[in-house]
């Protein structure tokens, strides 16, 4: 296999050879041939990459290596391909005349490198090694078996826990077992750090933070940058919120009000999203979901991108995808976290979620539909695959958020009859609930995430991770673990990211910029609705809006695309204006009330 793909460039090296130094048509003719013959290369070997992966994430057997062995072979014989030495030579001598170059051509060329980069064959058991490694950490992660009172239980059982009890003891107990799996990932983290890193050296790189910011068009201090900024311009508004959510838990577990937010109090393993502490009269979806399966969430999740012009999805969708939990008998685990496939860069569409009838799952679904429906609309002749992927990678999530965040709204539950036509909310708790998930989640991914990955990579020693973890989980969350964390245990690796989506974390907090920039022009321009409640099902004007920016994949520069559909450039303006009346709520909620985070974020 790896062999024919070698005589394949071989043979285009021939070509290029024999015209010397050919004129700017035929120069571009050649690099149009290289492209071709690659991208076809290209795209067989990362479906098959792609199906060994799915199946390492959707059927994990205990002490079974079958999927295990298949996918270290499927991504080795991608890595090789990729990261061949004829490629790099090639796409590195083609680019040498980029002013010769349409500017497609220039941008597949530079994805070609950056592929290159995280597998280059001139450190070809260094990628082996790596691969090896990576999916021993994906199986050991997903394949972890939770216990509680020696019993195990789900993700989703803990996730549900955290939301329900009232209970401290048992509180704590639950947030314990969800860092058990912390220990088991640490040696396999380091290794893959040092591999990691070792990878993309080999091309040039600092490390492998700096190699995922690049693909940015970013130096690590213009993305660090960035994020402090978004952090600084949402702190106000996050100090408010932190400062309500100490009292309020206190009141609710019957305790003193905490200087910080003590870590197993909140309804999330991360405290990500506080989202669950407010509950919103009249935008309930426990009855409307109650006599409702998991298919009928997800099919209606299907309706809503039909509504607004979309071709629906291919039956092979629903066929292929793993969308429901197991039963409780199966004799096998999956990956539980939500996520959406493009197996093939063409038409094989799937999506890995646990679907159950609950609001939660309502907004989710929505949110991974958007990433399938962003798929199938840049799957088309005038996308080169190389180029099948959002303008820049926070876009995927912004779009997949927007739908979420629309599917959430009063408006649209009101025109899709899960509430009632005449159901009256407050507001301002609907707006607070919005933003115990939106703005809390700014610290902890421009922050907390973004700021450990950066010093993981820059070589931070393996026997400071939980120190340094919880410094800046202290810093930016003001949370606190319940009881001191040693540096035996690694609460870090605890989050998918940090293993199999490594140096990334960044990607959704501009996407969360992003969205409400989107999402403000289309409320604003084109609903002439207010941003905090409309309703999009139905109108096409909305889809053809959409679409046009979805089709374009990452054919053009970001920023470009920031300025013609999100009207300027990256702010977190439109994020505060959103919340602009909850802030004006939550200063005189908290009158009299003492603040423990510092009025600029450290």
């Amino acid at each position: 296999m790896i062999k024919k793909a070698s005589l394949l460039l071989c043979g285009l090296a021939i070509v290029a050879a024999a015209g010397c130094q050919p004129g700017p048509d035929s120069f571009r003719a050649e690099v149009d041939i290289f492209l071709a013959a690659y991208s076809t290369e290209f795209v067989r070997l990362y479906a098959e990459s792609s199906e060994a992966e799915w199946a390492s994430n959707t059927h994990i057997v205990e002490g079974d290596e079958t999927n295990l062995k298949r996918t270290e072979a499927a991504n080795r014989a991608l890595a090789e391909f990729t990261g061949s030495v004829e490629v790099i030579e090639k796409a590195k001598g083609y680019l040498e005349r980029a002013d010769q170059l349409e500017p497609l051509q220039t941008k597949q060329l530079e994805r070609v490198l950056y592929r290159a980069a995280d597998n280059p064959q001139t450190v070809a058991d260094v990628v082996n090694e790596r691969i090896t490694a990576e999916a021993k950490q994906t199986e050991a992660l997903f394949g972890f078996d939770y216990k509680l009172d020696d019993q195990s239980v789900s993700t989703n059982e803990i996730d549900r826990r955290l939301t329900d009890v009232t209970d401290l003891d048992e509180r704590l107990a639950v947030w314990e077992a969800s860092k058990a799996v912390g220990p088991t990932l640490k040696d396999g983290l380091v290794r893959l750090v040092d591999l990691r890193n070792r990878t993309v050296q080999a091309l040039g790189y600092d490390d492998y933070f700096q190699y995922q910011v690049s693909e940015y068009g970013m130096s690590t201090e213009e993305m660090m940058a960035l994020n402090r900024r978004f952090i600084e311009e949402l702190w106000s508004l996050y100090r408010e919120l932190h400062t309500w959510a100490r009292y309020a838990l206190a009141e609710r577990y019957g305790a003193e009000v905490p200087e910080l937010l003590p870590a197993h109090w909140l309804p999330n393993r991360w405290g990500q999203d506080w989202s669950a502490l407010v509950s919103v009269e009249g935008i309930d979806l426990a009855q409307p979901l109650a006599d409702k399966d998991a298919e009928w969430v997800v099919r209606q999740g299907e309706d809503f991108f039909v509504s607004l012009g979309f071709d629906a999805l291919p039956e092979s969708f629903y066929e292929r995808s793993s969308l429901y939990p197991l039963p409780p008998d199966a004799d096998y685990k999956k990956n539980n976290h939500a996520s959406a496939w493009h197996m093939d860069l063409g038409d094989d569409l799937r999506s890995l979620m646990s679907v159950e009838p609950n609001d939660r799952w309502w907004m989710t679904v929505h949110h991974e539909l958007g990433h399938i429906f962003y798929y199938q609309a840049y799957t088309r002749p005038e996308v080169p695959p190389l180029l099948r992927r959002g303008a820049n990678r926070g876009f995927h999530e912004a779009v997949g958020y927007q739908l979420g965040l629309a599917s959430m709204q009063k408006a649209f539950l009101q025109g899709r009859g899960m509430i009632d036509a005449e159901a009256e909310s407050d507001e301002i708790q609907a707006l607070l609930k919005e933003a115990l998930d939106q703005v809390v989640f700014m610290p902890w991914s421009a922050g907390v995430m973004t700021s450990f990955e950066r010093d993981l990579y820059a070589g931070l020693p393996a026997d400071q991770y939980n120190a340094r973890w919880w410094e800046y989980v202290r810093r930016f969350q003001g949370i606190e673990p319940p009881s001191e964390r040693g540096d035996s245990l690694c609460d870090a690796a605890t989050k998918t990211h940090i293993n199999n989506d490594a140096a990334q974390y960044y990607d959704y907090a501009l996407s969360y910029v992003i969205l409400h920039q989107l999402h403000a022009h289309v409320a604003n321009q084109i609903l002439g609705q207010d941003p905090r409640n409309t309703d999009y099902y139905g109108r096409t004007d909305v889809g053809d809006f959409l679409r046009s920016l979805l089709e374009l994949g990452s054919t053009r520069d970001w920023r470009e695309v920031m300025v013609d559909y999100a009207g300027g450039e990256i702010s977190a303006k439109a994020m505060l204006d959103y919340y602009a009346p909850l802030m004006g709520w939550l200063e005189k909620h908290n009158e009299g009330k003492t603040y423990t985070l510092p009025l600029q974020p450290e």
